[in-house]
């Protein structure tokens, strides 16, 4: 094969407006990142607390660093399942009210873990068409057959079920509770009660709602409901501000995972540092009220802006604030436009989103205040003067 064919590739993704790179940048306090050295309003983050810089968390893992070390050493279940382990996991088992959990060492990890360890050949894992790559991947690998509902549309749920509950040894249905490019939320109660008239196991990723939602930071899978689904997955590389990923469930499904899930099995455990400064951030989450309330009231004078002055797509009720323009191009001059007024907030392009829905996706912090919303208004408000197709 000859060695230009990366070149054909690149050259045809940068033709379709495709094209990704990497952008190099140095955080900075609040809400604000440096690239180039030039100071920008960061809005592509996923830190919604901004508890990645709290002195707390920093302490915490410079303590840990100097108790344990730097690195795990090994797998968990060789030499590498410290002790913080344990204080990680009993800490988010209490926020989450369940059983059990098991921390893995990144999101990706856990889903492909995870889904290729409960679901296997003569399965059939339902899943909604948003899903994440990393739950799409764990159920490639499992070989179990797939299938995928339109996104939160319970009566083609329904359907499927009902065709396919008499044909499989199990059914795992599988949706994200706020779902990280449209941020909208799945129907948690319905999906529940789906899941148990058709006696299918039910998981549920959390990765984007815990922190922000429940009375205690807990995620949209609330600490009280009598019923919870069978598994949630959940990260602390987001709200939480460290790294990492954990799998809330049953005891027993816990030790079973514990000598299936290859993710676990087969990878490094996490470094101290991390353990100790996640430790950190689901114990200060029940002190954080007053930061959701922040996060999601600009966010909502975000998207009420963008659908009733822009007149444009925005979905949901969450900190991720959509700005669909469906356009590739299009998409991408508001993205360079942003950034030429030191916004930094990337577009979102196929196959990220499905074909047609390209868009700006703004994902709010509480360290984003009135008047840094009141610049991107204002900001966005210059584009859509000037282009005379919106």
């Amino acid at each position: 094969m000859e060695s230009s064919w990366p070149n054909h590739h690149l050259k045809q993704l940068k033709d379709d407006g495709l094209l990704r790179s990497l952008t190099g940048l140095r955080p900075l306090e609040g809400c604000y990142v440096e690239i180039g050295g030039k100071r920008f309003i960061d809005f592509s983050s996923n830190d919604y607390l901004g508890l990645s810089s709290h002195p707390a968390l920093k302490r915490a893992a410079i303590q840990a660093i100097e108790q344990y070390g730097l690195g795990a050493r090994a797998s968990r279940l060789m030499s590498g399942n410290i002790e913080l382990y344990d204080a990680l996991e009993s800490a988010v088992a209490r926020l989450k009210s369940f059983e059990a959990c098991l921390v893995f060492g990144s999101g990706y990890l856990c889903n492909l873990g995870v889904i290729s360890a409960i679901a296997g050949p003569g399965d059939c894992i339902v899943m909604d068409r948003l899903c994440h790559a990393s739950i799409v991947d764990g159920a490639l690998l499992s070989r179990a057959r797939i299938k995928r509902f339109n996104h939160n549309d319970l009566a083609h749920l329904n359907d499927i079920l009902t065709r396919s509950q008499s044909s499989y040894e199990k059914i795992v249905i599988i949706v994200e509770s706020l779902y990280s490019m449209d941020g909208d939320m799945a129907p948690l109660d319905e999906l529940i009660d789906l899941a148990k008239r058709f006696d299918a196991m039910l998981m549920v990723d959390e990765a984007h709602a815990i922190g922000v939602f429940g009375k205690d930071g807990e995620g949209l899978v609330a600490r009280d409901d009598a019923i919870k689904p069978d598994i949630v997955i959940g990260t602390f590389g987001k709200a939480l501000g460290g790294y990492g990923a954990f799998c809330c469930c049953k005891k027993a499904l816990r030790d079973f995972l514990i000598n299936r899930a290859r993710g676990l099995i087969y990878s490094t455990g996490l470094p101290p540092s991390v353990l100790a400064s996640n430790i950190e951030a689901v114990n200060l989450l029940p002190d954080l009220t007053s930061q959701r309330d922040r996060l999601l009231k600009t966010s909502a004078e975000l998207r009420h802006f963008i659908k009733n002055e822009l007149k444009l797509i925005s979905w949901g009720n969450s900190q991720i604030v959509p700005l669909v323009l469906g356009d590739v191009n299009k998409t991408l001059a508001l993205e360079n436009h942003l950034k030429n007024n030191a916004i930094f907030a990337k577009a979102i392009r196929p196959p990220t989103v499905p074909e047609g829905s390209g868009r700006i996706r703004f994902s709010l912090s509480a360290s984003h205040d009135s008047q840094v919303i009141s610049y991107l208004k204002k900001t966005l408000s210059s584009f859509f003067q000037h282009d005379s197709s919106c």
